[in-house]
């Protein structure tokens, strides 16, 4: 019965959905401006959980200030939400409008020393636009997804991901591709969303983020250091509506090199820089701070 029901919200969506499939981007915006009055202002989607997260997260700003970069988040939320239904139906020429690449350049170099790259990120800006990598790269890009609950949604969205080139990978099964990509003598780009939240029981590492004691996954550093493969954060900077901009930071060329802990902190503060400058783009009306820090815990590392 519960296939039977995720097979017929899958069909549903998909004949709801179709005809964005031929709307160009601005009418796409116009559905967004709309969705805005109802999500925002009638429904009150998160607010709360987006207050709270604002507050907490940028103590120093007056309440006027908060609610600014709370308007502005719903209207960025809105826009990716059309935006998302745009890159699923897109082809390569469309979808390459939507964003720049900055400064891929230099990740010839590293294909050409025969080294991998391990790529961090967070869910800001537009991140299904991390797919096009795929086109430009001569590394097999890949990057980790949080397996869905119904598995027609999952297959549909890997499919439209892969397109590109880029290969979906469930996040349990990315430490042992990379390590199979490693021993086949494959090079990979290897692209990890790291601001998640761990479960409880999967908590190892905490931190300081947006003035919060925060959980973080281990996974970037944990790979990185196992295979010695350089680390970038890959920057994301929403230029105007429907354009943004991809650029890449070398955070270390040898994460064995580096001491526990610190490629993590390097991406954790990257990603909380680039919060700063433009705090509407990130997810706001994710639950991050759910799980509250042990005060008696002496050590980050919890065996």
């Amino acid at each position: 019965m519960k296939k039977v029901l995720q097979a017929l919200s899958f069909y549903a969506f998909t004949v709801l959905t179709f005809p964005f499939k031929f709307m160009p981007l601005r009418w796409l915006y116009v559905i967004s401006d709309i969705m805005y009055v109802f999500i925002y202002k009638i429904f009150r989607y998160r607010v709360e959980v987006v207050r709270q997260n604002l507050k907490r997260s940028f103590p120093q700003k007056t309440k006027k200030e908060l609610r600014e970069i709370e308007r502005k988040f719903y209207s960025h939320f809105c826009d990716l939400f059309v935006e998302q239904f745009y890159i699923l139906h897109a082809n390569a020429p469309k979808a390459k409008r939507l964003c720049s690449f900055k400064n891929l350049e230099q990740l010839d170099q590293y294909y050409n020393e025969n080294k991998s790259i391990v790529v961090a990120s967070g869910h800001y800006g537009n991140w299904e636009l991390y797919g096009l990598f795929g086109l430009f790269l001569k590394h097999q890009v890949f990057g980790a997804y949080k397996p869905l609950g119904n598995k027609y949604f999952e297959r549909f969205v890997n499919a439209s991901r892969e397109r590109f080139g880029a290969l979906a990978v469930p996040m349990r099964d990315t430490p042992r591709t990379a390590m199979q990509f490693a021993k086949d003598g494959k090079l990979f780009f290897l692209g990890l969303i790291a601001d998640q939240t761990p479960a409880k029981g999967e908590i190892r590492y905490w931190t300081t983020f947006l003035n919060q004691d925060t959980p973080v996954f281990l996974g970037t550093e944990k790979i990185a250091r196992k295979l010695n493969q350089p680390v970038f954060f890959c920057s994301m900077r929403k230029i105007k509506r429907g354009f943004y901009e991809i650029e890449l930071e070398l955070l270390t060329e040898n994460p064995v090199d580096t001491k526990p802990y610190e490629v993590t902190e390097m991406h954790v503060k990257a990603l909380e820089r680039l919060i700063n400058e433009a705090p509407e783009y990130w997810l706001w009306s994710h639950r991050r701070w759910k799980h509250s820090r042990n005060l008696t815990q002496t050590t980050n590392e919890q065996h």
